[in-house]
């Protein structure tokens, strides 16, 4: 009898076993993948960051990543693979071309003016990602979303603006102000804008103006303020930024977290 419980026990061992490496490699084969890669607008190679997770199966929504006016970083490919999490194909694009990134708040606003002032080239690099993120395998082309940070969601916000072919966008912390003011067709994208309620960069009149030309517009759209939130509340290196600057940022968790959910929520509601 003892033998027989030996065996028994043996076997259940040895079962547990081959059911943990089991599990263990199917873990490593069906994970969240990031890739670099490049694409091109007007000659110019421009570098992204391609993410998503190999265990969803067959096309989903892709979604576009707008970086912060510090250029194409590791922050803007951490929101990436968060939204491969989420079950989405997500590009962190470049917008300055050659992956360049600014370490001073001087060459941060330099990189982030050439390409504001310039909304031909803007609108070509933007569309040039749009089209990459397309072009994927694992990407349903009808279903793109869009969401900036900072300087990207003012890019965004732009892109829909211009009537670019996009389901919604999210603004996060971004600027307001519209190179060319919305028109009736261009309502066909949703807008997010999550903003913190402290955030020195947007003015009160230019909140008030961004709400009358959507409403003008005929845009569906939803404006979020986030209570106590500075400019930048989304990123956690807001605040050695303040340090280092004397720039009025800060991050804000509850705010971060609640701005995530939000917009999830919008996405769950535009790709239903």
């Amino acid at each position: 009898m003892l033998d027989e419980r030996e065996n028994a026990m043996r076997k259940i061992v040895m079962f547990a076993g081959i059911l943990m490496v089991s599990l263990c490699a199917s873990s490593a084969f069906a994970a969240v993948q990031g890739k670099e890669v490049d694409y091109s607008a007007q000659g110019v190679t421009l570098k992204g960051y391609l993410a998503y997770d190999d265990a969803v199966q067959g096309k989903r929504p892709g979604i576009l990543v707008v970086h912060e006016w510090w250029g194409h970083n590791e922050y803007a490919r951490k929101r990436a693979r968060m939204l491969a999490e989420l079950g989405y194909t997500a590009l962190a694009v470049d917008m300055y071309g050659d992956g360049k990134q600014a370490s001073h708040p001087d060459d941060a606003g330099k990189f982030a003016g050439e390409v504001s002032q310039n909304i031909p080239v803007a609108r070509a690099r933007f569309l040039a990602a749009l089209n990459f993120l397309k072009s994927d395998p694992t990407v349903a082309a009808d279903k793109i979303a869009a969401i900036g940070y900072c300087f990207g969601g003012g890019v965004v916000l732009n892109m829909a603006r211009m009537g670019v072919d996009l389901k919604g966008v999210v603004s996060f912390h971004g600027s307001l102000g519209a190179a060319n003011p919305a028109w009736p067709g261009a309502g066909k994208t949703r807008i997010l804008v999550c903003h913190g309620a402290a955030d020195q960069f947007v003015t009160p009149q230019q909140i008030d103006d961004f709400k009358k030309e959507m409403e003008s517009a005929g845009v569906d759209y939803k404006f979020i303020a986030y209570e106590g939130a500075m400019h930048a509340f989304t990123n956690p290196d807001a605040d050695r930024y303040a340090r280092e600057f004397g720039l009025p940022l800060a991050y804000h968790q509850q705010a971060d977290q609640r701005s995530w959910s939000d917009m999830r929520t919008f996405f769950i509601r535009i790709f239903q």
